[in-house]
């Protein structure tokens, strides 16, 4: 019998990865979203275009049985979009919104194993304030202090598919992602991640020319390449360990790191003009001993390694862009 998957938030960036994926693994697939992914062809068997947010419609996606459902759908976005508080109560509403209609809409078709993708963003902002050492330990959530209300949201949806497991015996899993980037995601417009917009503002530059970079630029990160999280992803869902665990990269980088990794791909030397803007936690970096322990597994793939397609196809997207238009 053909296994079934619906990937709530396929036509977002980790949601098209992971409808590839799934077809290459043989499921039949549903991507919900409420729009299609701009970038690439959906490879999903059916695409829905739908709001989550709506309760009748959100129960009309699980019209049958389904082995894997992937939670993915929020409201999102990078420093520029969370870390302003000007899309707070947006944020805040649409998606614990959908993270609720989805939970009852599983719970009335009694779906097999829920994916839950949380965030990084839930560890106490007291536990990041040292860029050279930060603590993100799974068991360093609480007593909870996130730095933002996306943080907030994404804590008490935890709770949330972590209280539908222990109250109606419902297979949840949840991770918290670490700053997932790589090619055929958002990369301008305000909601792109800092690899996207690192790699945007250098393809733009000219070389010696300057790259802004919001803060001093000795925050730290670590990023994870999109084909790791789906590794990642899948292995958490068909384990035996409900989580929380974190699904990212320990290799962590300043964002002048950053900046100077994705301007030597790019064979260019560039001026790092520092200026005022959203940063959030000053460091933040994945702690992998729970995932290795548990699931045996952490991603290997380098952060450069990653940046290479990344940075080519941002720049692929920058030189259409500007490319000058035919006269009619």
């Amino acid at each position: 019998m053909t296994r079934v998957a619906v990937v709530c938030g396929a036509g977002g960036f980790i949601g098209g990865h992971l409808v590839k994926r799934l077809k290459q693994e043989g499921f039949w697939v549903r991507g919900v979203d409420l729009k299609y992914n701009e970038y690439a062809a959906t490879e999903a068997d059916d695409f829905v275009i739908g709001d989550l947010r709506d309760g009748v419609f959100c129960r009309s996606v699980f019209d049958r049985r389904v082995d894997e459902v992937y939670q993915l759908a929020a409201d999102m976005g990078g420093a520029g979009y969370i870390f302003t508080g000007e899309h707070d109560a947006d944020v805040m509403h649409n998606s614990a919104t959908i993270n609720l209609n989805v939970l009852d809409a599983c719970y009335r078709r009694n779906a097999g194993r829920i994916f839950y993708s949380s965030s990084a963003c839930i560890y106490p902002a007291y536990n990041q304030e040292d860029p050279s050492n930060p603590l993100c330990s799974e068991s360093s959530a609480y007593p909870a202090a996130p730095d933002s209300e996306y943080g907030w949201e994404k804590l008490f949806s935890e709770r949330l598919y972590f209280a539908y497991r222990r109250n109606y015996g419902m297979q949840t899993f949840v991770a918290r992602y670490h700053n997932i980037f790589g090619p055929y995601g958002t990369w301008s417009g305000g909601r792109e991640k800092a690899p996207a917009a690192i790699c945007r503002k250098v393809a733009e530059a000219r070389n010696g020319g300057e790259v802004e970079i919001w803060g001093d630029g000795e925050q730290t990160r670590s990023f994870l390449y999109i084909d790791e999280c789906i590794n990642g992803t899948t292995n958490l869902l068909r384990s035996g360990f409900p989580g929380p665990v974190n699904i990212g990269s320990e290799e962590m980088v300043t964002i002048d790191g950053l900046v100077d990794i994705v301007s030597d791909i790019a064979g260019k030397n560039v001026v790092k003009k520092h200026i005022t803007g959203p940063q959030g936690v000053r460091g933040r970096n994945s702690d992998n001993r729970l995932i290795k322990e548990k699931l045996d597994w952490a991603p290997e793939r380098s952060l450069r390694s990653g940046l290479e397609p990344t940075y080519a196809w941002v720049e692929q997207q920058v030189q259409r862009n500007y490319a000058p238009k035919k006269a009619a």
